[in-house]
């Protein structure tokens, strides 16, 4: 399977120039984990919820979110996306192996990698995205084996793959 066949291709960006209040807004609201950065056309960063929560801080340090006596609401520091974003952004082809995805993605530690072509950001593919894949896959495989037991016995299997292997 490759990365282009479970990339998500409706994709939510941000400009390196937006305020952080719009990454605040699409995170909490769209219920996304990663936001591409672009500068232009081009991909020039990635700014996950983690750099988010990070930004705006502790609750005692910042005042972040300000509690009154029947309502709360969050004051959101006035500041630019290229302040918060990771820059140096990690790519996969949509050609690429699924396969060099996950292994990428754990040995990176990241949750998100931005598919592009070219220049052209034209999808993400999220551990969601892998998570998701695994979990099919798992429960096909314990479907076969079911299907396997139920046509014939545990010894018969075992016997013909004795016999298999001389």
């Amino acid at each position: 399977m490759k990365v282009g066949d479970l990339m998500q291709t409706k994709v939510f960006t941000v400009s390196v120039n937006d305020l952080v209040d719009r990454v605040f807004f699409l995170i909490n609201f769209e219920k996304i984990r990663h936001l591409p950065v672009l500068d232009g056309p081009r991909l020039v960063g990635i700014v996950s919820d983690r750099d988010l929560y990070k930004a705006l801080g502790p609750r005692g340090r910042r005042r972040s979110v300000i509690e009154q006596k029947e309502e709360t609401s969050l004051y959101v520091i006035p500041r630019k996306v290229r302040h918060i974003m990771r820059r140096g952004v990690i790519t996969i082809e949509p050609e690429a192996d699924l396969a060099k995805a996950a292994h990428t993605m754990a040995r990176r530690r990241i949750g998100a990698l931005p598919v592009t072509k070219g220049s052209e950001l034209i999808g993400i593919l999220t551990a969601t995205d892998l998570l998701r894949v695994f979990g099919k896959i798992a429960e096909e495989l314990a479907e076969l084996k079911q299907r396997v037991e139920a046509v014939a016995p545990e010894d018969a299997t075992s016997v013909r793959v004795e016999e298999a292997n001389p």
